[in-house]
């Protein structure tokens, strides 16, 4: 569809060109209207990594919140398309409830009634291009800076410099070319002219995947007299239909809460559309009503059509809203949730790749799927259940139970919940580090990457162990079956400590532990090689025997150090001051008296410099 709707769009335009350079002039103002659009998009994005994204968090904790932010985000970026794009990535990324979502949604139908006051009411009253030259300069200028933010401002100042350029062509554009051709001549009244003009409106919209450029062309076509009034409310019915052609282009990288937004925009705003068709005579007299309330003459159609957008956007909302629940029900019954395969990933996509905080969250969660099916892999490989080892009060006491074999592909395993996941989050973190990014980002991103990487490590290590251990523990040599048992406990107690960890606080977390528990695994590995010797001496294990448990504790104990810097890399905060602090609380005598001794010589070198 693609692949023809481009040609048949430039054939059109150079038709337009050899008849008329009027309509030169048109087209140039709706292309430098886009792509000013795509400047503030743009701009409005290098704000991102915490700052837009916190405000969402906050803001979408109730639908009056959400709809709220919809409405104000959308009046200043001036982009309900943008705004779909951040709705749609954060949904994905599971930073936001669908009711939330669909919230935003609403409130972003009202606020882009913002543009059409901006054109109606100021675009066309004032030489609008004259206060485009000094935005468009500031802004190039803005825009070769290093900093991001002011990179940003650049693009948002440079691409309302562009607007206002636009809307101006446009405007000249209709006015010199209703002088050669009139296309008031093709109004049409009655139930025909809405039908025909809504599906305009919308085909239009589609086109140029922003209802803004339309409504603005619809205006300044309407001030110049080149389209009827009453054409011109079936136009912005019409443009309304459209712009969900950009949340439904969006949901197409998207998981399936994103596919359940796109949907839920489409419905709520084809809806409206069908009320303002219906009940057009009606809506035409309050608008009129409301037109003289607040002084605006009868023949400024353009500002009257500025109403007409706000009272039924305004009005779609207040009748969806009391139905926004059933809507969620009867979204979740139409686009189910798909069932779960956990050789698949959960969150990352496409989608969630525009903003930091989507990238970071979606990877984060990731990671934790691919621990959770690594927990599942090592318990079940060490022939332990894995819900009655976090339900256990007595960990050894579970673990020497434990004596029947699991029947489990630990390979096959392996290669379907663990090595297509791993190779995902690599993929996905290969992929966004080539983008720019926040430094912080991007150091988060590679920390969670190397997390997943001592995930995979420590079940290879589990995968080496697994046939001496289910051997020598189904067994009756008492010796090896107890020395088995020991390194299964110690594993599954890190596993349970972990767990500990993910139902803790957050604010609560401490690397102290972790400090603890890797000094205890290397005090255990050291006791346990002595203790293997004293066993060979006294007779109780053969060498054979002593050799394949060395080997098989080298791996245990390999399984347990990665668990442990996994842990310390997901859980614990990077706050480097803090971490300090703990190290110092945790040292010994003979340790802090090193480390200040370092630290007193480090100070003195830099008075020294």
């Amino acid at each position: 569809m693609k692949h023809l709707l481009l040609p048949v769009i430039i054939g059109i335009l150079i038709a337009g060109f050899w008849a008329s350079s009027d309509f030169q002039e048109i087209a140039a103002g709706v292309a430098i209207f886009l792509f000013g659009m795509l400047m503030l998009e743009d701009g409005f994005k290098l704000f991102s990594g915490g700052f837009l994204e916190g405000i969402l968090e906050r803001a979408t904790r109730s639908v009056p919140r959400s709809l709220l932010f919809g409405i104000v985000s959308t009046t200043l970026m001036q982009s309900s398309s943008l705004v779909s794009v951040i709705t749609i990535s954060f949904l994905s990324a599971g930073l936001l409830t669908l009711l939330a979502g669909v919230g935003i949604i609403f409130g972003a139908n009202i606020g882009t009634t913002t543009g059409a006051w901006l054109v109606a009411g100021f675009g066309l009253k004032v030489k609008i291009s004259a206060y485009a030259m000094p935005l468009l300069a500031i802004g190039v200028i803005l825009v070769f800076q290093k900093s991001k933010y002011l990179r940003g401002a650049g693009f948002v100042l440079a691409g309302l410099g562009f607007l206002f350029l636009g809307i101006h062509h446009m405007k000249v554009g209709f006015e010199t070319f209703k002088d050669s051709f009139d296309l008031s001549r093709y109004a049409l009244t009655g139930a025909l002219g809405l039908l025909v003009y809504t599906l305009v409106g919308t085909a239009a919209t589609v086109v140029m995947q922003s209802s803004h450029a339309t409504m603005v062309l619809i205006i300044t076509a309407l001030a110049s007299g080149q389209i009827s009034y009453e054409n011109a409310l079936a136009l912005a019915i019409g443009a309304n239909i459209g712009t969900t052609i950009t949340a439904i282009i969006g949901s197409l990288t998207a998981n399936y809460q994103g596919k359940r937004l796109a949907l839920a925009h489409l419905i709520f705003n084809a809806a409206t559309a069908a009320v303002a068709l219906i009940f057009i005579n009606q809506i035409r007299d309050a608008v009129d009503f409301v037109s003289r309330m607040v002084g605006i003459a009868d023949t400024d159609f353009a500002l009257k059509l500025a109403v007409f957008h706000t009272i039924f956007n305004v009005l779609g909302v207040a009748l969806m809203l009391p139905l926004m629940k059933r809507l969620i029900t009867f979204i979740e019954r139409v686009i189910r949730e798909p069932a779960i395969d956990l050789s698949r990933p959960k969150y990352l996509s496409q989608a969630v790749e525009e903003f930091p905080d989507t990238i970071e969250s979606a990877l984060h969660k990731e990671v934790k799927h691919l621990y959770d099916n690594a927990v599942e892999l090592i318990t079940h490989g060490l022939n332990i259940h894995r819900h009655e080892l976090f339900e256990a009060t007595d960990i050894a006491a579970l673990v020497s139970s434990s004596r029947k074999p699991f029947e489990l592909d630990i390979d096959e395993r392996y290669e379907r919940r663990v090595k297509t996941l791993y190779s995902a989050i690599v993929e996905f973190t290969t992929r966004v580090t080539g983008r720019e990014l926040p430094p912080d980002v991007i150091s988060r991103v590679y920390q969670l990457r190397d997390v997943s990487e001592r995930i995979v490590r420590a079940i290879k290590d589990i995968k080496h162990m697994r046939r001496n251990t289910t051997r020598y523990t189904t067994g009756h040599n008492a010796v090896m079956s107890d020395l088995y048992n020991e390194l299964r406990t110690e594993i599954a107690r890190i596993l349970v400590e972990i767990e500990r960890l993910e139902r803790a606080d957050p604010k609560h977390r401490s690397r102290l532990w972790l400090e603890e528990e890797r000094t205890h695994v290397e005090s255990d590995y050291q006791n346990t090689n002595a203790r293997i010797g004293e066993l060979i001496r006294g007779k109780k294990i053969s060498a054979e025997a002593a050799t394949s448990f060395l080997n098989d504790s080298n791996y245990a104990y390999g399984a347990m150090r990665e668990l442990i810097e996994a842990a310390r890399g997901y859980y614990v905060e990077r706050d480097s001051a803090v971490a300090e602090v703990e190290q110092i609380i945790a040292m010994d005598d003979d340790e802090l008296e090193a480390y200040t001794s370092q630290t007193t010589t480090k100070a003195d070198d830099v008075h020294a410099d």
